[in-house]
Formats: C-alpha cells, structure tokens, sequence
C-alpha cells in the first residue's frame, strides 16, 4: 500500500495510567490498542510501527521524525 492511500492516527484513547489505549484513524475508524496493533503490523496504518518492548510485548510508536510533538502520546484526546 502506498503511504498516501493508508490511513494514519489523529486522535488517541488513555487509561488512567496516561497508557494508550485505542485509536481513531483518518478514516474515522476507532480501533482498540490490539486492533491497532495489528493494522500497524500489515501496513495498514502510515506513521506508526510495532516495536518489542522490555518484557516481549508488543508495542506501537510512531515513526521517528526528530519532532516530538507529533508523537502518538501527543494525539488529540478522543471520547
């Protein structure tokens, strides 16, 4: 898929621990933290990748562009 027909992250879901937990795309979807996990993983979604943390579970980031505000943890807040 091409970077420009993919769908990317703009709003994000916390706990109560500021921990992400579900996503809305630029499609309007709203997937929760395994769904996005594995759209990430298949190409599905631009801008992110999965990563294994400490302890083997995997993680999702946004790609690495040098400009921290536009990290996930920074997305809009979405109910």
């Amino acid at each position: 898929m091409e970077n420009n027909t993919r769908e990317h992250f703009v709003a994000v879901q916390k706990n109560g621990d500021g921990d992400l937990t579900a996503f809305k795309t630029s499609g309007g979807r709203v997937l929760d933290y395994n769904q996005a996990l594995n759209e990430v993983e298949t190409g599905k979604i631009a801008g992110a990748n999965v990563f294994k943390a400490k302890g083997g579970s995997l993680r999702i980031r946004g790609d690495a562009d040098g400009d921290p505000s536009n990290n996930l943890d920074q997305l809009p807040i979405f109910e």
